[in-house]
This record gives C-alpha cells, structure tokens and sequence, in this order.
C-alpha cells in the first residue's frame, strides 16, 4: 500500500470541507483509479496566504536534489516509521505535510492462483484525508516547479490487516489541523484510533480497477467474493 486509490470530489467541495484557497484553476477531474504519477488534489500550508491552500500535485514524491523527476514513480509511499531519518522524506516531514483527499484506497488479497481486489472506503460516504509529504521540484535550469506528493504508510490495523500489512495513515478530522503544522501536535503520526476503523467498510470490487487504463464509478461497484474471514484462515493455515 499504497499504490492506488479514488478521488472524486470537487475542487469547490474540498476547498470548502479544508477551508482551502483553491488554487487548482479548475484542473481536478474525477479520478477513480489514481496510479502513481498522477495529478491530484492536496491540501497544504502556503507563505503566500494565512489558510491552507488546495493544489494539485503529482503523486510521487520528487526530492529537491534529485536529477530527473521520474525518481517520483518509486517514491509514491513514505513509511511512518523511518520519516525521521529518511534523506528524501526528513525534511517534507518537518517542513511540508499535506492531506491528500481521497474516497478511498485499493488493496488486492491473492486467493489461491487469483487476486480479488477490495476497497477501503467510510461506511459514511465521507471524505477520507491521507497523511502526506509534499515538495516542489524544480529541474536543473528551470523556472517552472513541480509540486509532488508521498502518502504516508503505517501498519494496518483490525480487520484491513487481512487484505494489506500496510495502509495509508488516513487522519481523523480532530487531527488535520496539527498534521498541517496550524496546531500544535502531540503523536503526528500515532495509528488512526480504533472508532475510525471501524467506519471503514471493505468492500469486494471488480478486477477492472487493476488496468489503470479504466476509470469511473463503476469501479467502486461491490462485487460477490467470499467472506474476508475466509482469508484470514487462508493466510494461517
């Protein structure tokens, strides 16, 4: 984890729900199949205005000394656990968090000689906000600059440890503030509180979500598959 997820929202609608400054000059599509090097909404801290703005941003965290943005491609996934003493993500960490924006995340379980894919999205059809890192890149001799992103990882938690050991560290709303340095923070990066998780529902989807070529609702659509439990014993035995 993680390697693909869904964003649908607005610009108007997340600038709104952050209390954002929108800066996406209408560029924010529906995208329900976000691959690594996409362009997607996030939302950050700027010097220019005094609340946080939404931006768009390639998903793969590009480091200002690296040579040629393609590096980004690896870097879609920062480990909670080693941010601190990381070369590439120790600075970001300090400096530049973001919250990323999504509807959910995609996980796929290997049963037998197939794959099912599964969903993680709220129960309540709200938003979901991943911990994130962000840079602004810009290339040898170029004026331009590129903004990128990392979603933060950490260990999965309940029942989501039975599609994925890992999961994006997704932040309650209690803690958006103090993730984007405007409060202060205690455990930046403690787990998702138990009440969070379990508002989560894990939903079987179609294998078209696996081409990154498909795109739109229907991806999202439950499909029959057998009861998780069953892979859990699966993975025991």
């Amino acid at each position: 984890m993680c390697g693909r997820y869904a964003t649908s929202r607005s610009s108007a609608e997340l600038s709104a729900l952050f209390d954002a400054v929108d800066e996406t000059d209408e560029a924010l599509v529906p995208d329900y199949n976000v691959a690594p090097t996409d362009p997607v909404p996030v939302v950050r801290v700027s010097d220019r205005v005094d609340r946080p703005v939404l931006s768009v941003a390639r998903w793969g965290l590009v480091p200002a000394w690296a040579k040629d943005p393609r590096v980004g491609a690896r870097m879609i996934n920062a480990r909670a656990e080693t941010l601190a003493t990381s070369s590439a993500y120790a600075r970001p960490f300090a400096q530049r968090r973001c919250l990323v924006p999504a509807d959910g995340w995609y996980e796929w379980l290997r049963r037998g000689k197939s794959k099912q894919a599964y969903f993680m999205t709220p129960v309540d059809g709200s938003v979901l906000a991943f911990a994130g890192l962000w840079t602004a890149w810009r290339g040898p001799g170029s004026a331009d600059r590129l903004l990128t992103f990392s979603v933060v990882t950490t260990a999965a938690i309940g029942d989501l440890a039975a599609v994925h050991d890992r999961m994006p560290l997704a932040l309650p709303p209690s803690r958006w503030s103090s993730w984007l340095g405007l409060t202060p923070g205690d455990d930046l990066l403690a787990p998702p509180p138990a009440e969070f998780i379990a508002g989560l529902e894990i939903r079987p989807v179609g294998p078209a979500v696996g081409d990154v070529r498909n795109d739109g609702p229907s991806l999202l659509a439950r499909v029959d598959a057998p009861p998780l439990t069953e892979s859990i014993e699966l993975k025991l035995f």
